[in-house]
């Protein structure tokens, strides 16, 4: 007799998907979210870009010194960030963890619309735009254990 393999059903398949990507966010890195921040994002990359790939106390210096309007806000949100780590990783201290940030990147958000009075009784259309703001660290040495174990797979 032939054996006959059982279908499993979609939503079991789906179930299983959800709860392994549940399972491999736990270990993963810490992502931190800034919506709706009223400054351009033009301006906001600009800061964004100081800090990125950089260690996170390394970075923190920079945004505590930097003038640019978007600083104080990126500042919040990294602290923000590590202390997400911290609740991930209790095992871990944060010393020895050495976090930097993986990815740092900044969305245009929604845009206000006002008119300004022009001469002659005409209007012009003001834009005030706002951003989104998503930061990712992670920990080098556990990005430097895997790089050695995929190496040595090879």
């Amino acid at each position: 007799m032939e054996t006959t393999e059982k279908k499993t059903k979609r939503s079991v398949v789906k179930r299983e998907k959800r709860d392994a990507r549940k399972e491999a966010a736990k270990t993963g890195p810490v992502v931190a979210k800034l919506k709706n921040v009223p400054t351009s994002p033009r301006k906001m990359r600009l800061v964004a870009d100081l800090i990125r790939g950089e260690r996170v106390s390394k970075a923190l210096n920079i945004l505590k010194y930097e003038p640019k309007v978007g600083s104080p806000k990126l500042e919040k949100l990294l602290l923000s960030a590590i202390s997400n780590w911290g609740a991930k990783n209790q095992d871990a201290k944060l010393e020895e963890a050495d976090l930097y940030v993986k990815d740092i990147w900044v969305d245009g958000g929604r845009i206000l619309k006002r008119l300004r009075p022009a001469p002659q009784g005409r209007a012009h259309r003001i834009r005030k735009r706002s951003n989104h703001v998503t930061l990712v660290i992670d920990s080098l040495k556990k990005s430097a254990e895997t790089e050695t174990t995929t190496e040595t797979k090879e």
